[in-house]
């Protein structure tokens, strides 16, 4: 099956940015999962999945502003949670639904978090993929070393290799994945060097968030009662086994999957992890 690009006007307090987002199945299928990836990724990190779930779901998968093929903001200290919300809210309305499930990777998570501990929030089914309610401050520190550093490479074949050294943590993969992962993070500059798609300025709200310690978020995830299941790379050096495991006793008493052979984060490349997320979703 094929997908479709589209985008949707946001607004942020320094004026109008477009979101694009990639969507899969059907459009009148009233069955909505919206898939969001992690800091520095984009929507077709979610193409096999969304692939395999389009005949049960209209599968939508933003570039979260600054990332993909979404414009980027022009005051980059909106490179915040609340702003990335809003944007979801809008695509929301775009998408003219009642309710939704959502998928989110790491700061995909984060933003479903933000959002399903609303009132009246419209996420019926929550997937949090290797984040939760604490941050570990060693993961913060590995993803500040790289984000933002813009490097640029002569080749395609250059441009992998660096994103197989950074995203080593997602596990085994074939050179195939590895490519699809690159090929889609990455654009030709005009000199004919590639660079990657995302605003380097985004570590600067990163940066600026960052202040050497864990993040707590427990008050948010105990706001959260909609069906949620949290999945960990079982070498994740973000969501640490205690909290992991807290998180399925507290809030909204998670169901909890872990991944073994890999880290931050699992990128549902395989049938088995994309099975874990299927029956989750599909499940009574």
């Amino acid at each position: 099956m094929t997908c479709k690009q589209e985008i949707v006007q946001c607004l942020s307090p320094s004026g109008l940015h477009r979101m694009s987002y990639v969507e899969w199945g059907a459009r009148d299928n009233p069955r909505v999962l919206i898939c969001v990836h992690g800091l520095t990724r984009n929507a077709r990190d979610f193409d096999a999945l969304a692939e395999a779930l389009s005949g049960h779901y209209r599968v939508i998968c933003p570039d979260v502003v600054g990332r993909g093929l979404s414009a980027h903001l022009r005051d980059p200290s909106g490179y915040t949670v609340p702003q990335y919300l809003a944007d979801m809210v809008t695509l929301i309305a775009r998408l003219n639904v009642e309710s939704v499930h959502w998928l989110g990777t790491s700061m995909g998570g984060l933003i479903g978090m933000a959002l399903a501990a609303q009132e009246h929030s419209p996420i019926r089914k929550l997937v949090l993929n290797d984040v939760g309610p604490v941050l570990d401050v060693a993961s913060l520190q590995r993803i500040a070393t790289y984000v933002g550093a813009d490097p640029n490479w002569a080749t395609v074949d250059e441009a992998m290799a660096y994103v197989k050294l950074i995203s080593a943590t997602f596990g085994p993969l074939s050179e195939a994945q590895w490519y699809h992962l690159t090929e889609h993070s990455i654009a030709r500059r005009p000199d004919g060097r590639w660079e990657f798609r995302y605003d380097p300025r985004i570590a600067e709200a990163y940066k600026a968030a960052f202040t050497g310690k864990h993040i707590d978020l427990w008050p948010l995830y105990q706001a959260i009662s909609c069906p949620t299941l949290v999945i960990r790379g079982a070498e994740s050096d973000l969501l640490a086994r205690e909290t992991w495991q807290q998180m399925g006793s507290c809030g909204p008493r998670a169901k909890l999957a872990e991944i073994p052979g890999v880290g931050h984060a699992p990128m549902f490349q395989s049938d088995e992890q994309i099975a874990i997320v299927r029956d989750f979703l599909l499940s009574a």
